[in-house]
């Protein structure tokens, strides 16, 4: 079963690209190194409750939505 931590992580870059934010531009509205948004990106990190506020503002979105999103996107995956 696919994580939520990489569901997520696919969710962000999904969301990310959609607005047309380039993963540099995006990472400095978070407020991130463009690395560590690499990383969340890919599911190679746990981001925080704080972090997942910030990218779900800077996605104009509520920190639920965007879980929500990430779920959409696990199951989308899950089921090809």
């Amino acid at each position: 079963m696919l994580s939520l931590q990489v569901a997520l992580g696919r969710a962000v870059r999904r969301l990310r690209a959609a607005a047309g934010h380039s993963q540099e531009a995006f990472a400095d509205v978070v407020g991130v190194h463009r690395t560590y948004l690499g990383l969340i990106e890919r599911g190679a990190v746990n981001v925080t409750l704080t972090t997942l506020e910030k990218l779900a503002a800077a996605l104009r979105l509520t920190p639920g939505r965007l879980l929500d999103e990430a779920v959409t996107e696990r199951e989308r995956i899950i089921s090809g």
